[in-house]
C-alpha cells in the first residue's frame, strides 16, 4: 500500500443518465478511455465499476484492488436525474405548527406574469408533520417542543413507509435546541435519513433554508445507496465525487444538496481547463445529455451562484 501513487491507475468518470464515460491514466502515464451504458442490469450492476474492471482486465465480479488504483474521481447525474424525474425517497417535512404551507406558498414570484394557467412544481415532501413548538427571533422559547405529540406523528410516518425527514423550525438556523431534539427523536425511532436545517443550510430565510433541507432529505438516501454500492466494489480505494460547486469531496461526505449539478460542474471545469491549454479564455459550453441539456459560459473566471433553482426546486448551495 506504500506504492508510489504515480505507479498506479487513476480513473476520472462522468456518470450520466444515458452513458458513463471513463478516462483512465495508466501507471506509465498514457491515457485510455471507455464508454458504457449507465443502466445495463443484464451485464453489470454499475457502469463505472464495470468500466474500471474492463480497463484493469479483471473478472466481472472481482473486487477492484486498492494496490492498483491511486484514486477514482467521479461526476454524476444520479441526484440530478432523481430530481428531474421525482424519484427521490418519500420524505416528511417536520416544521413549526402553523407553517405547514410555507414552502408551498414560498416567495410568490411571478416569472411568467401573464400566463393564465400556472402549473406549480410537484412538492418533494409527501407529508407535513407540525411540531408544537415556537422560538422567537431573540431566542426566547414561546412554546416548548412537545416531544410526546411529535413522537406519535413520526411513528405514524414510519408505519406508512416514510424513512426520510427534513426538520425545519422557525429561527432554527440560530437557536438549534428544538431541531436537535426533534432530530434525535427521529433517529431514535428509526428514520434512516434526517436532514436538519441548521446543519444543512444554517442561514436565515425560512423558505430557502427549508427548501434546501427538503432537497437534502429527498436525495441523500438515493445518493448514499449509489455511493455505498460503488465503494463496496473497491474497498480501500480513495473515492471522490464532484460537487455542484466544482470541487471534489470524499465519498462519505457527499450530500444530496451538494450533488444536484455534480455532472455539469465537472463538465464546466473540464471545458475550461481544456480550452485554457489551447489559449482560449472566453467560452460557451453546451452539453446535451440523454436526460438534460446544460449551457454555460466562462469569461476568465468561474462564477458561482449561492441560490439556484433546478426542476422547479429552490436550494441554497454553492
Amino acid at each position: 500500500m506504500n506504492q508510489d501513487r504515480s505507479a498506479r491507475w487513476q480513473f476520472w468518470i462522468d456518470r450520466g443518465g444515458t452513458f458513463t464515460d471513463i478516462v483512465a491514466r495508466r501507471p506509465d502515464g498514457t491515457l485510455t478511455t471507455a464508454k458504457l451504458l449507465s443502466e445495463n442490469p443484464e451485464q453489470y450492476r454499475d457502469a463505472a465499476v464495470a468500466g474500471i474492471r474492463r480497463l484493469l482486465g479483471l473478472a466481472p465480479d472481482a473486487l477492484i484492488p486498492a494496490e492498483r488504483v491511486a484514486c477514482v474521481k467521479m461526476g454524476t447525474t444520479v441526484a440530478t436525474n432523481a430530481l428531474l424525474e421525482r424519484k427521490g425517497d418519500p420524505t416528511a417535512l417536520v416544521t413549526t405548527v402553523g407553517f405547514r404551507d410555507a414552502l408551498r406558498i414560498a416567495y410568490q414570484n411571478r416569472p411568467r406574469l401573464f400566463d393564465r394557467h400556472i402549473v406549480l412544481p410537484e412538492l418533494l415532501y409527501s407529508r407535513v408533520i407540525e411540531a408544537d413548538e415556537r422560538v422567537a427571533a431573540d431566542g426566547s422559547v414561546l412554546t416548548a417542543l412537545d416531544l410526546a405529540a411529535l413522537r406519535l406523528q413520526l411513528q405514524q410516518a414510519l408505519a406508512d413507509g416514510i424513512r426520510a425527514c427534513a426538520i425545519v423550525f422557525m429561527h432554527g438556523y440560530r437557536y438549534t435546541a428544538h431541531e436537535q431534539a426533534a432530530a434525535a427523536l427521529a433517529r431514535e425511532l428509526g428514520f434512516t435519513q434526517v436532514s436538519v436545517s441548521h446543519e444543512v443550510s444554517p442561514l436565515w430565510k425560512f423558505v430557502s433554508r427549508g427548501d434546501t433541507t427538503v432537497v437534502d432529505a429527498y436525495l441523500s438516501p438515493i445518493l448514499r445507496r449509489y455511493v455505498e454500492q460503488v465503494a463496496r466494489e473497491m474497498p480501500g480505494v480513495p473515492l471522490y465525487f464532484m460537487q455542484s460547486s466544482g470541487g471534489l469531496t470524499r465519498a462519505e461526505q457527499f450530500q444530496g444538496k451538494d450533488a444536484i449539478l455534480s455532472g455539469p460542474a465537472g463538465g464546466i471545469v473540464g471545458m475550461v481547463r481544456t480550452a485554457e491549454s489551447g489559449g482560449h479564455q472566453r467560452l460557451i459550453g453546451f452539453d446535451m445529455g440523454g436526460t438534460s441539456t446544460d449551457v454555460s459560459h466562462f469569461a476568465g473566471e468561474f462564477e458561482r451562484a449561492f441560490e439556484t433553482q433546478v426542476a422547479g426546486v429552490r436550494m441554497r448551495a454553492p
